[in-house]
C-alpha cells in the first residue's frame, strides 16, 4: 500500500512540474486609427517549476519525475531535447523525442539534497538550438529514514545531595539527519525511560533536573537515568534513540559526628609530663572528605584544666593528653625596654601555698629579648623588638618549687611581635633598563614594583610618583597595585650618551605614612627593527659615519700607545736632569753641613768662641817669595807665627789662618775646604775669571810665578796659560 502511494506521489509530482518550452512570440503590428510603428512582444520561451523526487524510492522501472516541452515542437519529430548537468545520463535520463525525465536509481537526501541541470531544445537534423538553454533544479524530497542519535553520550553528571526540586543536572542533545525544514522528520521530543521519580527531562531542550527533594547520598549515591529522543514530534511511527546519564550525588555536610559509645575510661600516672598521651577517641561521621574531618574539644568537667584534647594528623581521632599550660602573648614592635608582655602562673597541686620561682630557659631566648619576674612570672621586654627581623619568639618558662628545686615544670610561651608602620617602601630591585631612540611617545619602558617590609595591613597600598612638570623626560604611572609603569611622555626624551636617572618617590598608606626616593637608570640605545638592542655604548652616537666598534677600539689603542711613549720620554728626560743635578750638588764647594741645634744670636757667647781664631803665638806676615808646594812633603815644618800684639782684626786673623792652612803640608788641600765669609786675596795666580782678562788684545798678564811649579793637579790649567808639557818620566 505504501509503495503504491509513493508511486502515485512521484507520478503527480512529475506531471505537476512539467517544463514548457515556448517559442518566441511573433511580432505583431497594431495601430489605433492609422498606420504606426510595429509593436513587438517577446513571450517567455521556457516556463518551468522545480522538480521533486522522493528519496529512497526503489521501483522496478525508472520513475517519471517531469517533462520538457517547447512551443516550437509541432509533433513532427524535428525537435530533440537535451539534458546536461549533475547526474545527467546516469541518475537522470531524458527522452529526446518527448522530453520526459526519469530517475534511474534510489536517491538519499542526506548524501545530496538537490541537483542542478540544464535543458535545451535543438533541431534534430542540424543540432541548431531552437530555444536558449534553461537551468532548473531537481530537489530530493526528504522522508523520515534517520533515527535520532546522541553524539556525546553516554553522559556523567554530579549534583549535590539534598538539592531542591528542579535543580539542573545536565543537558543532553540528540541529532537527527533528516530535513528539519520539511515535515516533522527532525522534530525531536525527549522523555525519561528510566530514572523516575528521581529525575525529569525537558521535552524540548533535553535538560535533566532533579524531581524529588532530599536525595540522600548516604542512602543512594549513584543513579542511572535513560533518556529517549523521538522524532515526528513524538507521535506514533516516529524513530527514536536513547542514551544513559550516570548521576552521582556529591556529599554535603549534613551529618553530625557521633561517638559510638557514651563513656570512655582512661588512666594516667600523676607524674606524667605535659603532653603525655592519655587516650584516643574516634567519632563516626558518614560524610566524606572535608565534611568528615573532626575537631575535638573539652566542653566542661573537672578535668578541663588538667587535660586537653586535639586531633591527629588525619583529622579523624581525638587525642587526649595531659594539659600544657600554653600561652600566646603579643607586644608591639619598637616599644621601650620594660614594656609589659604578659604573665604566666603555676601552682603546686600538693602544696598550693608553696612559693614558686620563674625563669626563662636561656636557649629559648638567646638574644635576651625578654625578662621575667622570678616571684610572680611577669614577662617584660628587655630590648626594642623588630617585627621585620622576627615575628614570633617561642620561650620556655621554667617554674620551680622554692623548697624543692627538683620539682619543676615548664611551659611554652609564644610571643608575637605586632607590626607598626616603621619601614618606608622601596623598589623591589635596582632597575637599570633601556629605551630605544626610535621609541614612540607613550611607549611602556619598564614595570617597576615597590616593596614594603611592613605587614600587609600597612603595605596594602603603595603609591609611586615620578618627575612632574612639562620638562619631565619620563612619566611614572601608578597602577595602584604596588607597581607603576615607566612610560615615554608625549614629548620624547632627547638622545644623549649618559643614562637618564629618573627619580621615583614611593610612599605607603600606613599610620603614619612613610616615603622614600629611589632612582631608575634608563639608557638610550640604538635598536634593531625587531626591537632588540644593537648598542648602548657612547660610540653608538659618536659614529654616524658607520665606524665599527673594532675600528674605534684600534684608534683608542693607538692614541693610548702614543700617550704612553710621550710619558716615558718625559720621564727619561726628567731622570737625566735629576742625575745631572745630583752630580752638580756633589760639588764640594756647595756642601752644606746641617746641624739640629740653632744658634743663640749675637749674645750667645757659648755657641761661638772668637778666641778659637786667635792663636796665642800670633802670626807674622807671609814671607816673601813663592809659597811652598802643598802636594809634596816639605823638608821642614814651618813654625807657627806668633799672635800679633793687641786686639787683632778678625780679617787679619782669618788671613793669617788661611796662610797657615795653605802652608801646612800635613793637610792635603783637596780633602778639606774651609769656607769663610771673606774672599781670598793676594793669590800669586791672580783671578781665574775671564771678566777681568785682556783676552781681546791677545796679551794678558801672566802669573807671577813659574807655571811649571803648579804641580800635577794644575797641569791642565797650566797648559791653558801656555806652559810647556813636562818631559815624559
Amino acid at each position: 500500500m505504501w509503495g503504491l502511494v509513493r508511486l502515485l506521489l512521484a507520478w503527480l509530482g512529475g506531471w505537476g512540474c512539467m517544463v514548457c518550452l515556448v517559442a518566441p512570440a511573433r511580432a505583431w503590428a497594431g495601430s489605433r486609427g492609422g498606420p504606426g510603428p510595429a509593436l513587438l512582444r517577446n513571450r517567455r520561451s521556457w516556463v518551468w517549476n522545480q522538480f521533486f523526487v522522493i528519496e529512497e524510492y526503489a521501483g522496478p522501472e525508472p520513475v517519471l519525475i517531469g517533462k520538457l516541452h517547447s512551443d516550437v515542437d509541432r509533433g513532427e519529430g524535428r525537435t530533440k531535447y537535451l539534458l546536461t548537468g549533475e547526474g545527467a545520463g546516469t541518475v537522470f535520463v531524458i527522452d529526446e523525442a518527448t522530453g520526459n525525465i526519469h530517475v534511474t536509481k534510489s536517491l538519499d537526501r542526506e548524501e545530496k539534497a538537490q541537483y542542478v541541470l540544464l535543458a535545451q531544445a535543438v533541431d534534430r537534423a542540424s543540432n541548431r538550438p531552437l530555444e536558449p538553454p534553461s537551468e532548473f533544479i531537481i530537489k530530493v524530497q526528504d522522508i523520515n529514514d534517520n533515527p535520532p542519535i546522541f553524539p556525546l553520550g553516554p553522559y556523567h553528571a554530579t549534583v549535590p545531595e539534598m538539592s531542591n526540586v528542579g535543580t539542573s543536572v545536565i543537558q543532553v542533545t540528540a541529532h537527527d539527519a533528516d530535513d528539519p525544514s520539511y515535515g516533522n522528520s527532525a522534530k525531536l521530543v525527549y522523555t525519561v525511560l528510566d530514572g523516575l521519580p528521581f529525575f525529569s527531562v525537558d521535552p524540548q531542550t533535553g535538560v535533566v533536573r532533579t524531581a524529588i527533594p532530599n536525595m540522600d547520598r548516604e542512602t543512594q549515591e549513584e543513579f542511572l537515568v535513560v533518556i529517549q529522543a523521538k522524532d515526528m514530534g513524538g507521535h506514533m511511527g516516529g524513530l527514536s534513540g536513547s542514551t544513559t546519564v550516570t548521576v552521582t550525588l556529591s556529599d554535603v555536610n549534613d551529618n553530625p559526628p557521633k561517638f559510638p559509645q557514651s563513656l570512655y575510661q582512661f588512666s594516667v600516672v600523676e607524674t606524667a609530663e605535659p603532653g603525655t598521651l592519655v587516650g584516643r577517641l574516634r567519632a563516626q561521621d558518614p560524610d566524606l572528605g572535608d565534611n568528615a574531618l573532626m575537631a575535638y574539644s573539652i566542653l566542661d568537667g573537672e578535668g578541663s584544666e588538667t587535660f586537653s584534647i586535639g586531633t591527629d594528623s588525619q583529622g579523624r581521632d581525638g587525642l587526649l593528653t595531659v594539659r600544657k599550660t600554653t600561652y600566646h602573648l603579643a607586644v608591639p614592635e619598637n616599644k621601650a625596654p620594660g614594656t609589659l608582655v604578659g604573665r604566666v602562673s603555676a601552682a603546686d597541686l600538693d602544696s598550693p601555698a608553696s612559693p614558686i620561682r620563674y625563669s626563662i630557659l636561656p636557649p629559648t631566648d638567646p638574644e635576651r629579648c625578654f625578662s621575667i619576674e622570678p616571684e610572680d612570672g611577669t614577662i617584660r621586654t628587655a630590648v626594642p623588638l623588630d617585627r621585620e627581623a622576627r615575628v614570633w619568639h617561642n620561650l620556655t618558662v621554667l617554674a620551680t618549687e622554692l623548697d624543692s628545686s627538683a620539682q619543676a615544670s615548664h611551659v611554652q610561651v609564644a610571643i608575637q611581635t605586632l607590626d607598626e608602620n616603621d619601614n618606608a617602601p622601596q623598589l623591589a630591585e635596582p632597575y637599570d633598563t633601556f629605551v630605544c631612540d626610535s621609541a614612540a611617545p607613550g611607549q611602556l619602558i619598564q614595570v617597576i614594583w615597590a616593596l614594603d617590609r611592613d605587614e600587609v595591613g600597612n603595605s596594602s597600598r603603595i603609591s609611586l610618583q615620578g618627575p612632574l612638570g612639562p620638562d619631565a623626560n619620563f612619566t611614572v604611572q601608578d597602577n595602584r597595585d604596588g607597581s607603576a609603569n615607566l612610560l615615554l611622555p608625549s614629548r620624547p626624551a632627547p638622545a644623549r650618551q649618559a643614562p637618564y636617572l629618573v627619580p621615583v618617590e614611593l610612599w605607603d598608606w600606613g599610620q603614619p605614612p612613610l616615603s622614600s626616593t629611589a632612582t631608575v637608570t634608563i639608557s638610550m640605545c640604538r635598536c634593531r627593527p625587531d626591537g632588540s638592542v644593537a648598542s648602548c655604548q657612547p660610540e653608538a652616537q659618536l659614529s654616524p659615519t658607520g665606524l665599527s666598534t673594532g675600528a674605534l677600539l684600534a684608534i683608542v689603542t693607538c692614541v693610548g700607545t702614543l700617550l704612553a711613549l710621550v710619558v716615558l720620554f718625559v720621564a727619561l728626560r726628567r731622570q737625566k736632569q735629576e742625575a745631572l743635578m745630583v752630580l752638580e750638588e756633589e760639588d764640594v764647594r756647595e756642601n752644606i753641613i746641617t746641624y739640629d741645634d740653632e744658634g743663640g744670636g749675637e749674645e750667645d757667647t757659648e755657641a761661638f768662641d772668637i778666641s778659637a781664631l786667635q792663636n796665642p803665638d800670633g802670626a807674622a806676615l807671609p814671607a816673601p817669595g813663592p809659597p811652598a808646594r802643598l802636594d809634596v812633603l816639605p823638608r821642614a815644618r814651618a813654625s807657627r807665627q806668633p799672635r800679633p800684639p793687641g786686639p787683632a782684626d778678625v780679617a787679619q786673623l782669618l788671613a793669617l789662618r788661611l796662610h797657615e792652612a795653605d802652608d801646612d803640608p800635613s793637610v792635603p788641600p783637596y780633602d778639606s775646604v774651609q769656607v769663610y765669609g771673606y774672599e781670598g786675596r793676594g793669590s800669586s795666580c791672580g783671578s781665574l775669571s775671564s771678566l777681568g782678562s785682556c783676552s781681546e788684545a791677545g796679551v794678558g798678564p801672566g802669573p807671577a810665578e813659574p807655571l811649571d811649579d803648579w804641580g800635577p793637579l794644575f797641569h791642565t790649567l797650566a797648559e791653558l796659560y801656555g806652559a810647556k808639557e813636562p818631559p815624559a818620566p
